[in-house]
This record gives structure tokens, C-alpha cells and sequence, in this order.
């Protein structure tokens, strides 16, 4: 049974993975029509990651004897100026999940509550795999900088990235 601070705690945390997902899917439509047709498969692609890992955790709330909620979302921006800046929010806003996290974590062991802290676990290792692809993903973009044919490239690569993630990684 989850007590109702740690309840509240997830219910947070659904929160924030729902409002990733729109986020991500607000990026994806961004670059779409700047004809970004890898970035916004790319984004797509996070977007709907990012909504699993919400399932994942009202599964786990409910099926712990809590209540999950689905709350109200603020819409997200709909203008990231450059694909850069789009790249350097990702990564901002992913550090900002993976804190988030962290502090659950820190309630978990607060409370005592030994199987939500390890249920958690995933989500510790899931962040880490997601900073480290958009510093990968940034690291990438620094090197091509304004090149039209670097951002071409980039485009069609990024396609790989989402292919080969969705290949070598279990969904849960």
C-alpha cells in the first residue's frame, strides 16, 4: 500500500511524463512542417516513449491500492526557434525528469517503501540512457553548425537513431 505522500509523490511524476509526451509532440509538429522529417520522427518517437513511461506509472500506482490521476496540462510552446535550441531544451527538460526522479526516489527511501524504490529503478536508468542521447544528439549538432548539408545529413541520420533505439530496446 503506498502511503499518501508517496502517492501524491507519482501522481506528481505522471504529471510530468504526460506533459513530456506533449512537449516532445509539439517539437515533432515544429519540425515537421520546417520539413524536418527525421527530427520529427525522432520527436515522435520520444513523445510516445514518454507517454509509456506515464502508463507505466498509473499501472503501478493503481495496482499498489493508490488512486492515480490524470490531470490537466498546460499546452506546450508550439515555436523553438532553431532545431539547436529545440536539441538544447530537450536536453534541459530531461535533466529536469531525471531530478524529478531523483526526488521520488529520495521520498521512496523516505517512507521506507523498499518496492516503489525499486520499481524506480528503471526510471533512474531510463534517464540516464535520455541525457546522455541528447548530449549525444547536441554534440552532433555543435559539429555541423550552420551547414545546410550538415542539418541534411543530421535529418536523415537522426531516422537511424529512432530505428535503431526502437530495435534494441525491450518495451516494457
Amino acid at each position: 500500500m503506498l502511503s499518501k505522500k508517496l502517492e501524491k509523490a507519482l501522481n506528481d511524476q505522471v504529471r510530468i511524463e504526460a506533459a513530456s509526451s506533449q512537449v516532445y509532440l509539439s517539437m515533432a509538429s515544429w519540425a515537421e512542417g520546417k520539413g524536418l522529417e527525421g527530427i520529427a520522427n525522432f520527436m515522435y518517437a520520444q513523445s510516445d516513449e514518454e507517454r509509456m513511461h506515464m502508463l507505466k506509472l498509473i499501472k503501478f500506482i493503481n495496482e499498489r491500492g493508490g488512486n492515480a490521476h490524470i490531470s490537466e496540462l498546460k499546452a506546450p510552446k508550439n515555436d523553438f526557434g532553431t532545431f539547436q535550441k529545440m536539441f538544447n531544451e530537450l536536453l534541459e527538460h530531461e535533466i529536469f525528469v531525471s531530478d524529478s526522479i531523483n526526488e521520488l526516489v529520495h521520498v521512496t527511501l523516505e517512507e521506507k517503501d523498499y518496492a516503489t524504490h525499486n520499481f524506480l529503478q528503471w526510471y533512474v536508468a531510463e534517464q540516464i540512457e535520455e541525457e546522455a542521447l541528447a548530449r549525444n544528439i547536441l554534440d552532433k549538432i555543435n559539429l555541423i553548425g550552420n551547414d545546410k548539408g550538415g542539418l541534411y545529413l543530421f535529418d536523415r541520420d537522426i531516422q537511424q537513431i529512432t530505428a535503431n533505439s526502437a530495435a534494441i530496446t525491450p518495451k516494457e
